[in-house]
């Protein structure tokens, strides 16, 4: 899709990147993530350096407004600093380092897509669009953040200092926001995922019914029937999508849901381990700690401190 270049000049850039910092500041007072007035929108402050942290981001954005993130999936790296953000199709666990200090606090952006309101757009662009070409689906691209994005950003932050125009403008502002995704530079591999055609197809809604699934025993088996396809064919399907083996990728959906768990209190951790599927706690403990380097303890004391109010379910 083409469109008509925009007239905003550098140095009004200068001056919208300015302003978000502003108010990223205002809305972001607190270590961690910071809740909004929009659900699936928050706001992110850290002054720590990150090395090598494994992540599972749910599909959505992330708008880096100061500071610099790094993600690397199967030695490939995705960029998302004050230049690009990354956009995320699919959940899939990755490694992510970023830059950032007391003096220059990381500031981002996160938005959670709204998939229904993702695939009616994504199907409004295809229906309208003449001569777009088919990209291939991919879990997670980097783009550079233009004067489109920055627009809307700004009018979106601006909306969530005043409740009153959260609550009236809000939602069509974010609507906006997926929209300028999905026809941005990486908008045709996030809409070829969201369309769910074809064999890739086929692995996003096998990953969907993972994602209400994985705390049951899950058999490669049946994923691969339920698709239609051979055991060998859907592995290297799903491995070409999320960078993990279908078992590998359970493993990571089950540990990073228990260190949320683990990090709000809610249960002891042999009990959180047997709500996300694990037989035996002791297994888990060995997993958990070679996924996140920390024992169960140890990293629900590092959640609390560095995400916020994300450990706590808001």
């Amino acid at each position: 899709m083409t469109s008509l270049p925009n007239p905003m000049s550098f140095e009004s850039q200068r001056l919208v990147r300015q302003r978000l910092l502003e108010l990223a500041g205002l809305l972001a007072p607190n270590e961690g993530y910071n809740p909004t007035g929009l659900p699936g929108l928050r706001i992110l402050r850290t002054e720590t350096v990150l090395h090598d942290v494994p992540v599972l981001y749910k599909p959505g954005a992330v708008f880096v407004l100061q500071g610099r993130k790094q993600g690397i999936l199967e030695g490939d790296a995705y960029l998302y600093d004050e230049e690009h953000y990354l956009s995320v199709s699919v959940p899939v666990p990755f490694r992510m380092e970023s830059v950032a200090s007391v003096d220059r606090p990381l500031l981002a952006i996160y938005v959670e897509f709204d998939m229904p309101l993702a695939a009616e757009i994504a199907s409004l662009i295809e229906k309208r669009s003449s001569g777009t070409s088919v990209s291939k689906a991919r879990s997670l691209v980097s783009s550079k953040m233009g004067p489109d994005i920055l627009d809307v950003l700004l009018r979106l932050l601006k909306a969530l200092i005043d409740p009153v125009e959260t609550a009236v403008l809000g939602k069509s502002i974010l609507r906006e926001l997926h929209y300028r995704v999905l026809v941005g530079p990486q908008g045709g591999a996030m809409i070829s995922a969201l369309q769910q055609r074809g064999t890739l197809g086929k692995i996003v809604q096998s990953l969907a019914r993972l994602r209400e699934t994985y705390r049951s025993d899950v058999s490669v088996a049946a994923l691969a029937s339920d698709a239609g396809m051979s055991i060998p064919s859907y592995h290297a399907h799903f491995k070409a999508l999320t960078g993990s083996s279908p078992m590998q990728y359970v493993k990571a959906m089950r540990l990073h849901e228990a260190r949320l768990m683990i990090a709000r209190q809610d249960m002891a951790i042999a009990e959180v381990a047997l709500s996300v599927g694990y037989v035996s706690p002791a297994q888990f403990s060995r997993d958990f700690k070679r996924h996140f380097r920390r024992t169960a303890s140890e990293e629900a004391r590092w959640v609390r401190q560095h995400l916020g109010a994300l450990a706590f379910g808001a």
